[in-house]
């Protein structure tokens, strides 16, 4: 498996994969130390992890060089991917303990205790786009809850996979607990049906979430999925439009456009429309693209070649559909999987802008007129990953938020971001589990309860 550096187009590294006799060890070997793991008390299972955080720390420029080179994030968008790394350490090897303490129900006819006890052997099938972030929260508390881990990166980011692994060593871990496989996504099949895999988490495209689930729900395997989105950000009339348009810009382009819970439906009241496509105009005219290696990059390349010409004839599809491209919208004639900032207006639903994930650096601006269709718009679609809404008037923004809108997660006034403090996921065709918090801990348990007769 070779990995491209999306910049030079130059090849990187090529990994060989194993065998399917290996894969049956290293899930073994994986089993057998889990084993080990489980027995030692969750206060010394979070040692590793605090020292996991600080070489993290340590290695922070070093690591935001190497998801440059491999997917091309920016480099100070990879330090801050590392930061967020070390925040979810730190908060899980603080509250693990907690998050996982048996809880005690007393009643005149009853008297139980729930425990929380791991599941064994988790599969991590882990996306390119935050090759850090995605592995460290789910195998975090999946790690502090007694569970071993085996880690099935994307094939672009097996650079990123190797040094994680690499990290868990040096950090402490005991061996095998956690596993770095390069696998095909042909042979992830076969580490799903082995009766040792008890845990699925997988975050991808949607059709790797139906197959996944398809696969494990044959053998009765839990999964925990997180798929795209299309996240609605709806501007109300009164929207403050400086706060709006700074989180628009920073939400879809972070990442070269790359993030599943980006703003890419922007849904704007008529009274305020234009003023907001001036606005975003003036801040997209003022991103460099560029080399993720600059200081001064805002935005890197596309992670990979098919993936830009998807997004390409995704955009030229909803033009031909009468969207009107107001910049962007044309491949670069240089070396590079660049697309350029991208802005369409009168996007409405039936083109690919407003029904399909666009996964690049694109913001489609859609009109409403009154906020029961804004609503309605913004619920019209397939994905709930999150959404956004803004208004002066926070309480009638709180109950929209609240009531309202089909997603996982809406923010108010800002942009949707996962915190390690508070569970994430979606529903919908987005999927379903959470991660971070104490509920993302607990989709790697098994929650026995015991009763006093």
């Amino acid at each position: 498996m070779k990995t491209i550096n999306p910049t030079t187009e130059e090849e990187l590294a090529d990994y060989p994969s194993i065998s399917l006799s290996d894969i049956h060890d290293l899930i073994h070997q994986a089993n057998v130390a889990q084993k080990s793991w489980a027995e030692v008390d969750v206060s010394d299972r979070c040692n590793p992890v605090r020292q996991l955080g600080r070489l993290l720390q340590n290695h922070q420029q070093e690591l935001a060089y190497l998801m440059a080179q491999e997917m091309g994030k920016p480099l100070a968008e990879g330090q801050a991917e590392i930061e967020k790394c070390v925040m979810l350490c730190e908060h899980y090897a603080q509250h693990g303990p907690k998050y996982l303490a048996p809880q005690e129900h007393t009643y005149p006819d009853l008297n139980a205790r729930v425990i929380h006890q791991p599941l064994g052997v988790v599969l991590a099938i882990m996306p390119w786009n935050f090759p850090f972030w995605q592995v460290f929260r789910c195998a975090i508390p999946a790690l502090i809850a007694g569970n071993a881990v085996l880690l099935k990166h994307a094939p672009n980011v097996l650079g990123c996979g190797e040094r994680i692994a690499e990290l868990m060593q040096e950090a402490n871990f005991p061996p095998s607990v956690f596993q770095h496989v390069i696998i095909s996504v042909s042979e992830v099949q076969h580490v799903i049906e082995h009766p040792l895999v008890r845990s699925v988490s997988l975050t991808g495209s949607e059709r790797a979430g139906r197959a996944v689930a398809e696969q494990a729900g044959r053998h009765l395997t839990p999964t925990v999925l997180e798929l795209g989105g299309n996240d609605a950000y709806l501007l109300l009339h009164d929207a403050d439009l400086d706060a709006a348009v700074e989180a628009v810009v920073a939400s879809r382009m972070r990442n070269n456009g790359q993030s599943c819970i980006g703003a890419k439906r922007c849904l704007v009241h008529t009274d305020i429309h234009d003023e907001f496509v001036t606005r975003i105009l003036e801040r997209l005219s003022m991103l460099k693209v560029g080399s993720p290696l600059e200081p001064d990059t805002d935005l890197g390349p596309i992670a990979r070649e098919d993936l830009r010409a998807q997004l390409h004839q995704q955009v030229l599809k909803s033009m031909d559909q009468g969207g009107r491209c107001l910049t962007g919208g044309q491949l670069p004639q240089r070396s590079g999987w660049f697309y350029p900032p991208t802005l369409l207006s009168e996007v409405v639903p039936g083109m690919p802008a407003f029904d399909e994930e666009l996964f690049g650096p694109v913001i489609s601006v859609v009109s409403f007129q009154t906020e029961e269709d804004g609503i309605r718009l913004a619920n019209q679609s397939m994905f709930g990953l999150g959404g956004a809404i803004f208004s002066r008037d926070v309480d009638r923004a709180r109950h929209i938020a609240e009531q309202q809108l089909e997603a996982g997660s809406v923010a108010i006034n800002g942009f949707v971001r996962s915190d390690p403090r508070v569970p994430f996921g979606g529903i919908k065709n987005s999927g379903y589990g959470r991660e971070l918090g104490r509920e993302g801990m607990l989709e790697f348990v098994n929650i026995k309860t015991v009763t006093l007769g």
